[in-house]
């Protein structure tokens, strides 16, 4: 395949998976945005944060399967599948509503999370066939389009509550069926129109994605390139990101980043809650709406500055980002748009680990056993959220928000320390520029 051909490709993948990344993100928003109030419905307030910590892990454990059948049949299975689980999900969720099961609530949760493992997965298809100058600016491009989802979605929930009202649904259940209308469209559009698959030219064309040597700075070491084994699971993929300094660099980013915005992000309304009188939620929505934006607004930005300065010089400005975005959020008391300040910071910042790290992981390993250590990457990065958004709700009861924000920052110390030790670079060939 000739490189014109190769960039049409590229150019049909990216507006490709921006139009399906807006649908599908709107879609794990709108069920994510009311979970947690079905849970409340039908269990109580205690159980209500299990609702997002099933989809979290859910989410987690099912990019598994759907990397096992990217590696072996290409993106377009891979995210048909994950879509397809988050169709199953909503659906479940619907039947648990209508027949009062608590239980089946949480198994259609777990299953939900599979679409958030699709749009997870779909940054990474945007830089199959990315040149190295503009890999980090096109994974960027496919995270700042669920920026418009992430708005559409929880706006669309009310209107979607009340049409399952009239049809006879339980209260809550419309946004999942919305949700599950979407993940089918979007899965239908993927299968027919995903073609060729972006991971299966990158691999006939040779683009093994060569690191981050050149326009990303010395940030890479070894890649595990064409002649390596395929991953056939977790470990192997483990032993190939242990085998390459900046893979290592690149999964760890991405795990303490989410570690830390979660952590913090999970608490923040329930902090809010102990100060503000009157329409809390008014507040709590303002402040996420920082939060937010400061995740998905800037993303395209964050992605030039990776491509221009390099990956871990970007993901040192993100996680000096996130200790800045600690400190103020830590110390704001009641201070609300010191705390909003904080929060959008704290978005920021995740954004610069999650797009500078993915980038350089993508880059580091070859496109033979690159999707099961993207796979490994988004189950850790998945894992680590679960695990921090269960803590902090501990951390805050025993201590207050303010230790909650001082752990977290102390949480970013050994990944500063990885991320300033001295990588060796590797030289790119220009065969390699063609091709990566």
């Amino acid at each position: 395949m000739s490189p014109l051909d190769v960039s049409r490709v590229q150019r049909r993948t990216l507006s490709l998976l921006f139009m399906t990344q807006v649908v599908g993100g709107s879609g794990v928003a709108m069920g994510i945005a009311v979970g947690a109030l079905l849970a409340a419905a039908m269990g109580g307030a205690g159980v209500s944060g299990l609702a997002a910590s099933a989809s979290v892990v859910g989410g987690a454990l099912l990019a598994v399967p759907a990397t096992r059948l990217i590696r072996s049949r290409g993106r377009r299975p891979g995210l048909v599948f994950a879509y397809a689980c988050g169709v199953c999900g909503a659906l479940v969720v619907v039947t648990a509503a209508a027949i009062g099961s608590v239980a089946l609530l949480f198994v259609g949760m777990a299953l939900f999370g599979g679409g958030s493992a699709a749009n997870l997965q779909a940054r990474y298809a945007a830089a199959d066939l990315s040149g190295p100058d503009r890999r980090a600016r096109h994974l960027s491009l496919i995270v700042w389009a669920t920026t418009l989802g992430s708005v559409a979605g929880p706006n669309l929930a009310p209107l979607a509550d009340r049409y399952a009202h009239r049809s006879g649904l339980p209260t809550y259940t419309g946004p999942f069926v919305i949700s599950a209308v979407a993940f089918t469209v979007v899965a239908l559009v993927i299968a027919a129109a995903l073609r060729p698959d972006p991971l299966l030219v990158a691999r006939e064309v040779g683009r093994d994605a060569v690191p981050a040597g050149s326009a990303a700075g010395p940030d890479a070491g070894p890649v595990a390139g064409p002649d390596a084994a395929p991953a056939a699971g977790l470990r192997e993929a483990a032993r190939a990101v242990r085998a390459v300094p900046a893979a290592r660099l690149g999964v760890s980013a991405v795990a303490v980043g989410h570690l830390v915005m979660v952590g913090v992000m999970s608490m923040t309304p329930v902090h809010i809650g102990g100060y503000v009188h009157g329409d809390v939620l008014r507040v709590v929505g303002v402040v996420l709406s920082l939060h937010i934006g400061g995740m998905y607004a800037l993303s395209p930005l964050v992605g030039w500055l990776t491509d221009r300065l390099g990956r871990r010089q970007v993901i040192l400005g993100g996680l000096a980002t996130l200790l800045v975005a600690c400190a103020v959020a830590g110390t704001a008391g009641h201070h609300t748009p010191r705390l909003g300040l904080g929060l959008g910071l704290l978005g920021v910042g995740w954004s610069g680990t999650m797009i500078a790290g993915s980038t350089l992981l993508s880059e580091s390993v070859g496109t033979v056993v690159r999707p099961a250590v993207q796979g490994l990457s988004d189950l850790v990065m998945g894992l680590s959220g679960a695990f921090a958004g269960a803590m902090s709700g501990l951390v805050v009861s025993w201590s207050g928000y303010p230790t909650l924000t001082l752990l977290a920052a102390i949480a970013t110390v050994p990944l500063i320390a990885l991320a300033l030790r001295s990588v060796p670079a590797l030289a790119i060939s220009e065969g390699s520029r063609e091709c990566g």
